[in-house]
């Protein structure tokens, strides 16, 4: 695979993210933290699509390090925030799991990018 197929499949697969966290962030409760966590959650799962959209638009290599460091960064916030949600126990780690693991593969992917 090249590196524009893998581009394109690697904004595919964080727009399915998104949607993915989208779904995940309707089921902690309604109240004041519940939204809270669930806006925080919805902000930063759904951030690292469109922050990789603008990696691909990048001007320059030292904008595209930078791009990357931010999907980075909104990745590692996504982990935390799943974390919490899991530990204040409006989910069980089998409803998260699959959101995390891909969220920590997004990650790794991120940081090996972000290291070239």
């Amino acid at each position: 695979m090249d590196n524009k197929q893998f581009a394109k499949e690697l904004e595919k697969r964080t727009r399915e993210f998104a949607v993915r966290i989208i779904r995940l962030s309707t089921k902690p409760p309604n109240t004041p933290e519940g939204r809270v966590i669930r806006n925080q959650v919805t902000k930063s799962g759904t951030s690292i699509g469109a922050n990789y959209r603008e990696v691909n638009r990048a001007r320059s290599r030292a904008d595209f390090k930078n791009k990357i460091r931010i999907c980075e960064s909104e990745a590692s916030e996504t982990q935390y925030w799943l974390e919490v949600i899991v530990e204040v126990e409006w989910l069980s780690w089998d409803e998260v799991r699959p959101e995390h693991e891909e969220c920590c593969e997004l990650l790794a992917i991120f940081t090996s990018i972000g290291k070239k």
